[in-house]
């Protein structure tokens, strides 16, 4: 009888933690693009990011966030390959993300950034936010 209750007792510990596991929502992330600027374009690419990318990511199911940062100094370590800006999106989900990278409205204005880049072989990091 003993055995039989540990056995029951294993298995609706599993079954509550596989539960809870997939109760979990998906954890948020953010996206790190270190990106380099055809000198003479930096404000071309500030412009087309602030006026025409960013307001149409913030309308996409997901989205939390959205900055272009510009490196001042590296205090330690060498500055990330590839030019003096990052791009960080932060968005609910990698799923939720690639479904706005997939429209028709990404594909119109992401090339608005892309074009005024150097080097279109840029860093791309992904983390997952905890």
């Amino acid at each position: 009888m003993k055995r039989r209750n540990l056995i029951q007792s294993a298995l609706a510990a599993a079954y509550v933690s596989a539960s809870a596991r997939a109760a979990d929502p998906p954890r948020r992330i953010e996206l790190h693009l270190d990106l380099a600027v055809t000198p003479g374009r930096e404000q071309e690419m500030l412009s087309n990011f602030e006026k025409i990318f960013k307001p149409a990511a913030k309308k996409q199911p997901g989205y939390v966030d959205l900055k272009m940062l510009k490196l001042r100094e590296a205090i330690r370590g060498g500055a990330p390959p590839g030019g003096k800006f990052r791009f960080v999106l932060v968005y609910e989900s990698e799923e939720l993300r690639q479904k706005w990278i997939a429209t028709a409205t990404h594909k119109k204005y992401w090339p608005t950034i892309e074009d005024t880049l150097s080097d279109k072989n840029f860093n791309i990091l992904l983390y997952d936010i905890y």
